[in-house]
């Protein structure tokens, strides 16, 4: 068999793990089958051998598959999921192929629960299929080294400890290809707010020959009822259809070629969106359900019908200056919401930090209308400035709920909880982060429970999520959007009402083993408890259990009874059931549980010892954790791909679709970007303007400063603006070539000298006639196609082409776009030290006067395209004799401006290198058209109006 080599990035951004493929080198035979980008997968029954094997892709499919303009296919997209007692097996397969004589990219796009195990991928390209295995990760990487020192092919695949989900690949492949992908992993549902939902984010990007969602539910305990929103739209209502009977349920959704369509004569696709079931199941006692089922055993336990128990409520709330703007906003919002929510007989009280740390009482208070309006004054009147003093904060908090227990104030069936949001790491205080959970861990009583909502891409997570299950509690991370405010109140619904403390589960010692967790601080209405062990024997038919738990008004004792025989009869007859739900479903709560031991272990010994627990569970369970790694292999197994762990993934941002990166220059980026340094020389002010680059470069930089290159005169003219934070200024807005740059202010930490510096936070790019936006943050880059988004990290150099605009990523430095030959630009990153008392990141934008605009482009910077007639006379002494002044003629006006010097950041990052120019004054009265507020625009892609 030839070998195939091809190059691929998978990115699966999940608390899991994410996935990066890339394969060293390419054939001469498939040299143009390169830098991919992925989105579907699924899984078959194994071989003999253990390994999963899929058949080849070839031209046996029936029908007539949809192709676009572009002559890419998707023949088949489908989702195929199985749900037996919570377990959930999905598989999601993708068959596309280029019917384009050229090469081009293909792309596949899709999602992963967060906290998902995979055990398979597989991809087959025009007939080769390669398989995955898991191993020991020394044992993996061996074999891949191996097989790359022999000469054959090789390619590694990296996992990342990220919390997003999604999985995305964009291959290019030669004309006539075709190209599957598939994978299949396993989650347990959980219940929240009185139901279980299983969501499959369905993005297909195109029309697709068969396009099908296929979920089969098998619930033991019967079900209660099932539901499909219509959370595609209306345009799909009434094409889901449900089974429904006792204890099972079928779920299918195949819209037609015709019936995917946005309208009748669309090529656009309507599917877009998630594709949401929900359930639940009866039941008939409030010590839940208990089965047994193939040696193993599962405890489901979710009383409803109690009274809440009272709840002492800390929120912690992050007011630093990051915080400004939308996600602030979005807290206020959601925490006057939460706010009114609070029971007569809870007690609360609001801990506000940034440098400083403020409290909205000093203790705790009932929750009356009074007291709850009142703070709900005290939220809004919020404005995020400073540093960041995570420590203080919570040692405040912590002392707030342990003086009002001294005090007697807490009702003994109450419980305690703090809630934390943040959005950055600490800048102020104690700042390691491990001396932070220490003084937490120390001083937080063990009945209190702490909640972490981690807000923003740049959110140290892994920090957030230690420091609450540390203590108690759990996290959850929010991408600082739009849904902010909605994703808060949701999180706060799922935790807000307990209604058991001090729960126990106890089985008998001589039937049961190997338990996951019997024992839990809280139960909270709407979830769900779940415990799962080994059942010693086979003949073990009947299992007993005893609950005890505090309620709100006494202790509670329950009791139930599991029966083997009825659950083996009805699973047996059952054909779309998993016959080892039980030992799946319990090795998945074994690992979760012992990845958390891990992380709190103590000692070096007992963390070596839980390691090789989780390590021998995953091989048995065949399960990527992170102490295993997936080997992908054709079937002669002499070419082999790796999964893997990058060697820098702490404070990863987000997933990303980083093309390959050559050793060599990248062709494609302009020139003027990576611009040769010269030796800087002093000149005269009427010398020719000191640049040590060429060409000469406009550029929007620092607080912020302009300069605009003037090609004909071959002057340099400068001035500032100065703005307030969250203003957007347009920068270049050109109609008639569909193209707005836009550029969003942030503020600095302080006041200094009475004046608050501004600089570039957010840079917006919208080129109309493509459909794409380009946001560019000090965050992170995002690539946006209609409802589809790429997001790229600044930690990692590449590139992604999509729709002949080519996007390049310079680790942690800059971003060049360029659109054909046509159009360039650089945004560069300015990192400064996090714990600096003033100063933050910020960006700076440089544009090379040839690119071509029409003659209808405005803006700051867009007026300049049809450059004006400038003429510079009179140079005398200014009142600094450094700073000579002259008389500057333009656009009918006669202005005094002065000689000085501003910075070119693109060869040196850190000092610049000085530019000649000459300053106008007053926000560049005179020399811009009108005043500098004509330019403000309301969103981050607004064409400028009237210019």
């Amino acid at each position: 068999m030839k070998q195939l080599i091809c190059v691929l990035l998978l990115f699966l951004a999940s608390e899991i793990r994410s996935f990066d493929l890339v394969i060293d080198e390419i054939p001469d035979d498939l040299e143009n089958l390169f830098d991919l980008e992925v989105d579907g997968f699924l899984s078959k029954p194994m071989t003999r051998n253990g390994r999963y094997q899929r058949s080849t892709l070839n031209d046996e499919d029936s029908g007539e598959s949809v192709a676009g303009d572009d002559k890419i296919s998707i023949y088949s997209y489908k989702v195929q999921s199985t749900i037996t007692s919570r377990l959930v097996d999905t598989m999601i397969q993708s068959k596309v192929e280029n019917k384009a004589k050229h090469a081009q990219n293909l792309v596949f796009d899709v999602q992963i629960p967060k906290g998902a195990f995979i055990h398979n991928f597989t991809m087959n390209i025009n007939g080769i299929t390669f398989t995955s295995s898991i191993r020991e990760k020394s044992a993996a990487r061996q074999q891949y080294a191996q097989a790359r020192a022999k000469g054959k092919t090789a390619g590694i695949v990296r996992s990342n400890a990220l919390d997003m989900e999604n999985f995305k690949a964009e291959l290019n492949v030669p004309g006539g290809m075709k190209v599957q992908f598939e994978i299949h992993y396993q989650e347990v549902m959980r219940r929240k707010l009185g139901s279980y939902e299983y969501v499959i984010p369905l993005q297909p990007g195109r029309l697709a020959k068969h396009l099908e969602v296929d979920v089969r539910i098998i619930e033991p305990q019967g079900l209660r009822y099932v539901h499909v929103p219509n959370s595609l739209g209306d345009h799909f209502a009434g094409i889901t259809t449900i089974s429904k009977g006792e204890k099972k349920a079928h779920v299918s959704f195949k819209p037609t070629v015709a019936q995917q369509r946005k309208c009748p004569t669309c090529s656009a696709t309507a599917v877009d969106g998630n594709f949401v079931v929900t359930y639940d199941v009866h039941r008939e006692t409030k010590a839940g359900e208990l089965e047994i089922f193939n040696g193993y055993f599962i405890h489901y336990f979710a009383p409803d019908n109690l009274d809440p128990l009272p709840k002492n409520i800390l929120f912690v709330i992050d007011v630093s200056g990051s915080m400004w703007g939308l996600k602030m906003k979005q807290t206020i919002e959601a925490m006057k919401t939460i706010l009114g929510d609070l029971r007569p007989d809870d007690h609360f009280s609001i801990v506000d930090f940034n440098h400083n740390v403020r409290t909205w009482r000093d203790d705790l208070v009932a929750a009356t209308a009074p007291q709850k309006e009142d703070a709900k004054k005290y939220i809004q009147e919020i404005h995020p400035n400073g540093g960041t003093n995570i420590n203080e904060a919570l040692l405040r908090a912590i002392f707030i709920l342990k003086e009002a227990s001294n005090l007697g104030m807490l009702d003994p069936n109450s419980v305690s909880m703090i809630i934390l949001v943040s959005d950055g790491d600490p800048t102020v205080g104690e700042l390691k982060l491990t001396k932070i959970q220490k003084n937490v861990k120390q001083n937080i009583p063990e009945d209190v429970s702490l909640f972490s909502l981690g807000i923003g891409f740049d959110v140290d997570y892994d920090f957030l999520d230690r420091l609450a299950h540390e203590n108690h509690g759990m996290a959850h991370r929010i991408f600082g959007n739009q849904e902010t405010s909605s994703q808060m109140k949701k999180f706060y619904n799922q935790v807000s009402t307990p209604l058991l403390k001090k729960v126990e589960f106890n089985y008998p010692q001589e039937s049961v083993s190997d338990v996951t967790q019997n024992s839990f601080d809280n139960y909270f209405g709407g979830s769900e408890i779940v415990v799962a062990g080994k059942v010693d024997s086979d003949n073990v038919q009947h299992l007993q259990s005893i609950i005890t738990a505090t309620s709100s008004n006494a202790e509670l004792v329950l009791e139930t009874l599991a029966d083997a025989e009825g659950l083996d009869d009805f699973l047996k007859k059952e054909p779309h059931a998993d016959p080892k739900f039980t030992e799946k479903l319990w090795a998945y709560l074994t690992i979760n549980q012992l990845l958390a031991e891990r992380n709190l272990a103590p000692t070096a010994a007992l963390k070596r010892n839980i390691t090789r627990s989780i390590l021998q569970m995953s091989l048995d369970h065949h399960i990527v954790t992170p102490f295993t790694a997936m080997l992908i292999e054709n079937p002669e197994r002499n070419e082999r791909m790796l999964a893997d762990s990058p060697q820098d993934q702490r404070r990863g941002c987000c997933p990303g679709t980083l093309g390959v990166t050559s050793n060599g220059r990248d062709k494609a980026i302009p020139l003027w970007v990576e611009p040769t340094p010269t030796t800087e020389r002093l000149l005269s002010a009427r010398q020719a303007p000191t640049v040590s680059t060429d060409p000469r470069i406009t550029s929007v930089d620092n607080d912020p400063h302009f300069i605009i290159h003037l090609l004909k005169n071959q002057e340099n003219i400068c001035f500032n603006i100065d703005s307030e934070p969250g203003k957007i200024l347009n920068l270049v807005s050109d109609p008639d070539s569909g193209i707005v740059v836009n550029g969003q202010l942030i503020g600095a930490k302080k006041h200094e000298n009475k004046k608050l510096s501004t600089y570039f936070g957010k840079i917006g790019f919208y080129f109309k006639n493509k459909g794409l936006k380009v946001e560019i943050s000090t965050e992170m880059i995002t690539v946006k196609d209609g409802s589809y988004s790429t997001m790229l990290s600044w930690s990692d150099t590449g590139s992604i082409i999509q729709k002949r605009l080519l996007v390049s990523v310079k680790k942690n430095r800059s971003v060049t776009i360029a659109m054909d030959t046509e159009m360039s630009f650089m945004v560069l990153l300015h990192r400064v030290w996090k714990n600096h008392p003033v100063n933050v990141d910020f960006l700076g934008i440089y544009i090379p006067p040839t690119n071509r605009f029409s003659p209808s482009a405005h803006g700051l910077i867009g007026q300049f395209m049809s450059e004006p007639e400038v003429h510079i006379y009179n140079e005398r002494s200014g009142q600094d004799p450094e700073k000579p002044e002259a008389t500057m003629e333009v656009k009918g006006h006669k202005l005094t401006v002065t000689s000085g010097f501003q910075k070119d950041y693109r060869t040196d990052q850190v000092f610049g290198t000085n530019v000649h120019c000459w300053f106008v004054h007053n926000s560049g009265k005179g020399f811009i058209d009108g005043h500098y507020k004509d330019y403000l625009v309301p969103h981050l892609y607004s064409f400028l109006k009237n210019p």
